[in-house]
C-alpha cells in the first residue's frame, strides 16, 4: 500500500467547479423555417436581450447552431462592435471567433430596439441583471425595462424565456402579466413563457453550455415543451424539462445558496482550526477523500454576481431561512477576520501603509461586482490605514477610480502589511525585498503559502496556524 501525506483523489473546489466532460455536437444542419414551431431539426430567429458577459456567449452559441440571432443591448458601443463582427467580452475562450463567424455568415446582428427584435423573433431570451438594492432586496430596474421594451413585439407564437436568476414566482407573477397586458395575448395559449437559469462561469461560458444540463420550466405545459424544444435545438447537452417555472427558478437559488452556506461552514471550520493550531486545508482535503463530503474552501468571503446575491432572493420571500441569513453574515464577516489578524501582528492601523493585491471578485475576471476588496479597503481606510492596491487586470486609472492608490508591480514601497484578495498566479512572484518595512503577509486565498518570507515577516492566512516570526528592530516607518 502507498502512504501519502494528502489524499490523491481529491478534486479541489478552490476558485471554481470541478471539470465535467464536454458533449460533442450531435446536430445536423438546421432547416430554416418561419415561423418556428418547434419541429425537430428546424431553426428560426432568436433575440437575446442583454449582450453582456453571459448574453453574448448565448447569442454566439445559438448562431453556431443555425439560428439567426438578434442581440439587443442598451449600450450603443456594444451594438456597434457586434455589428462589426467583434466581441466586447475578452475573457471567454473561443467567443471572438464564434462572433466573427456568425456575423460574416449573416446569422448575427445587433440593435438597441427591443420591440423590433421581439417582433422579428420566434424566441426572446432575456439575460439582463437583477441585483440588490441598498436594502438587500431584488433590484428590478434593468429587467423591468427590458420586459417593457420587448412587450410590444410579443406576437402569437412568441416564446419568451428568462435566463436571469429571479426570485421564485417572478416569471409567472411579475413578468407574464406585463407581457399579456401589453400584447393583449394569453400566455401558454397564444404565446409561451418559461424560465431557464443561466448556469455559466466567467471564463468558461462556451464550455459550460456543452457540459451542464439545461434546466427549463414553463408557466404551463405548452410553454415548458416549447422552451425545451428550443434548447434541444441550440445546445449539445441534456435538457431537463422541469415541472414548472417555479421549480426551475428555485433550482438556481438552491445551487448558489448551497455554495454560500458551504463556504460559510468552511469559514467557521477555519476559525476553529486556528484555535486548535491545525491547517484547515489539510483537514478539508482529508474529509473530502470520503465521497459524501464536499466541503468548499474558506477565504476572504464571496464575490461576483451570483453567490453573494441570490441567497437574498430567497430571503426576500422567506426571511425565516435562518441558516441562509447566517451564512451571508458569516461570509461577509471574513473581511473583519482579516483585519483583526493584521492588527494582531502590527497593532493599530492608524497611518500604516497597506497593500491590497487583487481587486476583482476573482482572479482572471475583469469584474468588480461584490468584490470583497471593496469592503476590505473601506474598512482598512476607516481604521486609518493608507491603502494602495494592485490588480493585473486593472489600469492604474481604474484602481484609483474604484478604491485605492495605485501601486506599480515590482516597485519598492513602505508597506507594513500585504493582503491578497485574489489568487492571481502573478502574486507568487512577489518579492518581499520590495518592502523593507514589511511585517505581515495576509494570504486571503491560500495561494502564497510557499512564498519565501524573511524571518521577521509573519505569514497569516485563514484557518492556518500562525507562523512564528522574529521581532524586527525598529526602523523607518515602524511604530
Amino acid at each position: 500500500m502507498t502512504i501519502v501525506a494528502r489524499p490523491t483523489s481529491v478534486q479541489s473546489l478552490l476558485g471554481g467547479s470541478i471539470e465535467l466532460p464536454v458533449h460533442a455536437c450531435g446536430h445536423g444542419p438546421a432547416i430554416e423555417v418561419s415561423p418556428w414551431t418547434a419541429e425537430p431539426g428546424s431553426a428560426g430567429v432568436v433575440a437575446v436581450v442583454g449582450a453582456g458577459k453571459m448574453g453574448l456567449p448565448l447569442a454566439a452559441q445559438f448562431a453556431d447552431h443555425g439560428w439567426h440571432v438578434i442581440a439587443v443591448d442598451v449600450q450603443q458601443s456594444v451594438v456597434d462592435l457586434i455589428n462589426e463582427g467583434r466581441s466586447h467580452v475578452a475573457e471567454e475562450p473561443g467567443l471572438a471567433e464564434l462572433v466573427a463567424t456568425a456575423h460574416s455568415g449573416g446569422r448575427l446582428r445587433a440593435t438597441t430596439d427591443g420591440a423590433a427584435a421581439a417582433r422579428d423573433a420566434d424566441v426572446v431570451v432575456l439575460i439582463v441583471p437583477v441585483m440588490l438594492d441598498d436594502e438587500q432586496q431584488p433590484d428590478y430596474r434593468y429587467m423591468d425595462s427590458a420586459v417593457a421594451a420587448i412587450a410590444p413585439g410579443v406576437h402569437p407564437g412568441s416564446l419568451v424565456i428568462f435566463e436571469t436568476t429571479l426570485p421564485v414566482g417572478d416569471t409567472r407573477d411579475r413578468f407574464t402579466p406585463r407581457l399579456e397586458a401589453v400584447s393583449g395575448l394569453t400566455a401558454d395559449a397564444d404565446f409561451f413563457v418559461a424560465f431557464s437559469p443561466e448556469r455559466l462561469y466567467s471564463g468558461a461560458a462556451l464550455r459550460n453550455l456543452a457540459t451542464y444540463p439545461k434546466l427549463v420550466g414553463g408557466i404551463g405545459r405548452a410553454s415548458t415543451a416549447r422552451a425545451a424544444a428550443f434548447y434541444d435545438a441550440v445546445l449539445d447537452t441534456e435538457i431537463v424539462a422541469m415541472s414548472n417555472a417555479e421549480a426551475a427558478e428555485f433550482s438556481k437559488l438552491a445551487d448558489t445558496t448551497y455554495r454560500d452556506v458551504n463556504i460559510a461552514l468552511a469559514n467557521e471550520f477555519a476559525r476553529y482550526a486556528e484555535r486548535v493550531n491545525v491547517d484547515i486545508h489539510e483537514v478539508i482535503a482529508a474529509a473530502n477523500s470520503q465521497p459524501y463530503s464536499h466541503i468548499h474552501q474558506p477565504g476572504l468571503g464571496v464575490g461576483g454576481h451570483c453567490i453573494p446575491v441570490y441567497p437574498h432572493f430567497l430571503l426576500s420571500r422567506a426571511p425565516e431561512l435562518e441558516l441562509v441569513e447566517l451564512s451571508r453574515r458569516t461570509n461577509d464577516g471574513q473581511v473583519g477576520v482579516a483585519i483583526r489578524s493584521i492588527e494582531k501582528e502590527i497593532g493599530g492601523l492608524e497611518g500604516v501603509p497597506v497593500l491590497v493585491l487583487g481587486l476583482t471578485y476573482r482572479h482572471g475576471v475583469h469584474e468588480l461586482a461584490y468584490s470583497r476588496a471593496l469592503p476590505l479597503i473601506e474598512r482598512l481606510t476607516h481604521a486609518g490605514a493608507l491603502v494602495s492596491a494592485y490588480d493585473p487586470l486593472l489600469t492604474p486609472e481604474e484602481t484609483a477610480r474604484c478604491c485605492a492608490t495605485p501601486w506599480t508591480w515590482g516597485t519598492a514601497g513602505p508597506f507594513r502589511a500585504v493582503v491578497t484578495q485574489t489568487a492571481d498566479p502573478l502574486f507568487n512572484e512577489l518579492d518581499p525585498d520590495w518592502f523593507p518595512d514589511l511585517d505581515v503577509v495576509f494570504d486571503g486565498r491560500d495561494s502564497l503559502r510557499d512564498l519565501a518570507l524573511p524571518p521577521t515577516v509573519a505569514y497569516r492566512g485563514i484557518g492556518l496556524p500562525p507562523r512564528p516570526r522574529a521581532v524586527a528592530q525598529p526602523g523607518p516607518g515602524r511604530q
